[in-house]
């Protein structure tokens, strides 16, 4: 290989490597997010999700705490009394002296309980807590979804400036082509220098607009990151979603938190039935008292007894009826809840249909729109170079175009922003 060649290879590796740096190093520089992520990250980063742990956390204590009624239940009694009669033996027997009692008595003892069935109340309480952990998970659920719709007026308004931007600097474009037109007829002698001030001053106003565009979309990425998180890069590049046809079938996690309640009423109910059965259980107790188990002894005495034990109060019956009452209208509450849910959901499903359809024939007709607009740019283009047209009459036509292609981009996000909102508000996100 001749030195040449190496060399030219050599420089052909370097200029090879340094692209890749530049395109890696761009690629770091700038972080593209979808709405998906941007709906996930928002979740993840809201303080609220903190809520999430302590629910299962409390739930778990709470029916931990329930099992702990099928142990043993063990009490530690003292008692010292003071009495104004006590026991007497009304018979007195010849050469038998039988003391009196004391009228001070004492009894220290420990009690054992264990149920052996308690008519399945304490497993209708687990479930009653279950019920009520899944009640709490689907309302967090459902504020967590209501920052879809914050997400969206954040993300698509980003678009909306990102593409007024690019509009902008399409319109710069067209201004310094006629500048430069105007300016060659100037030095030629065939049009007069305030035509070209004037389009330099125009372009010096759409060159201050896109600062202004660049310093709205900052304070849009700012607002976006506090619900997301700080991304960590020198940019971030929105990725425009494609457009998505809703289904308008309601699936909302509103609709699971009246299901969860609804199912907790059942629970109640069986639980209002559990407390009307009988209990039966094991007892023990054992201990010493002054007197024992024998009344007539006046001195302390051990002792012990044991058995089962069997309960059973018709006073739940008081109550019974009501408590039923009770829990069938909290349940048709729970109904009216949700059929206005539904009612008021549908409700801005139509209007987000009117605004849909609304953006779909306004974006059929801009093509055209601009199409025409353009014609008429390109002949006062040409009419300017000539003479034939000034300044004035030029960046009105431009200023039309550039109204047109503006309006056709702002109908292009409005109408994605249509669909994704009713996609967040049926809940029929893909």
């Amino acid at each position: 290989m001749t030195k040449s060649k190496y060399q030219k290879m050599k420089k052909l590796i370097f200029l090879g490597a340094i692209q890749l740096i530049t395109a890696v190093s761009v690629s770091n520089a700038q972080s593209q997010l979808t709405i998906n992520d941007c709906y996930k990250r928002a979740e993840e980063n809201y303080p609220l999700i903190k809520q999430r742990e302590l629910i299962i956390k409390t739930s778990a204590y709470t029916i931990d705490n329930i099992q702990k009624g099928y142990l043993p239940q063990v009490n530690i009694i003292g008692q010292a009394t003071y009495q104004s009669a006590v026991t007497e033996v009304p018979i007195k027997v010849p050469g038998v002296n039988i003391a009196a009692l004391s009228k001070d008595q004492y009894k220290v003892y420990g009690e054992l309980n264990q149920v052996i069935y308690e008519g399945g109340v304490l497993e209708q309480q687990k479930q009653l807590q279950r019920a009520n952990e899944a009640i709490s998970r689907q309302q967090l659920d459902a504020e967590l979804y209501q920052l879809k719709g914050r997400v969206n007026q954040l993300f698509f308004g980003t678009l909306l400036i990102d593409d007024q931007i690019k509009q902008n600097e399409l319109l710069i474009k067209d201004l310094q082509l006629g500048l430069n037109k105007v300016q060659a007829a100037i030095n030629n002698g065939t049009a007069f220098k305030s035509n070209g001030d004037l389009i330099k001053a125009d372009l010096l106003k759409n060159r201050q607009h896109t600062i202004e565009l660049r310093a709205s979309r900052k304070a849009y990425i700012d607002m976006l990151e506090l619900f997301i998180g700080k991304i960590g890069s020198d940019g971030i590049i929105l990725v425009r979603p494609e457009p998505v046809s809703v289904s308008r079938q309601i699936n909302r996690p509103e609709l699971q938190v009246y299901s969860e309640q609804s199912k907790s009423l059942d629970v109640q109910n069986k639980l209002l039935t559990a407390k009307a059965l009988p209990r039966l259980g094991f007892f023990a107790q054992g201990g010493a008292g002054k007197p024992g188990l024998n009344m007539l002894s006046n001195s302390f005495d051990a002792y012990y007894i044991g058995g089962i034990k069997l309960t059973w109060s018709p006073t739940v019956f008081y109550t019974m009826k009501k408590d039923k009452a009770l829990i069938d209208i909290n349940r048709e509450n729970i109904e009216v809840q949700k059929e206005t849910f539904l009612f008021n959901t549908n409700l801005t499903i139509k209007q987000q249909d009117a605004e849909i359809n609304k953006y779909e024939q306004l974006l059929a007709s801009d093509d055209e729109i601009i199409e025409l607009r353009d014609k008429v740019k390109t002949s006062a283009m040409a009419q300017l170079e000539n003479g034939v047209i000034n300044g004035n009459d030029f960046l009105t036509e431009v200023n039309a175009e550039d109204q047109a292609r503006q309006n056709k981009v702002l109908h292009q996000t409005q109408l994605l922003m249509a669909q994704y909102n009713q996609q967040t508000t049926t809940g029929n996100q893909q």
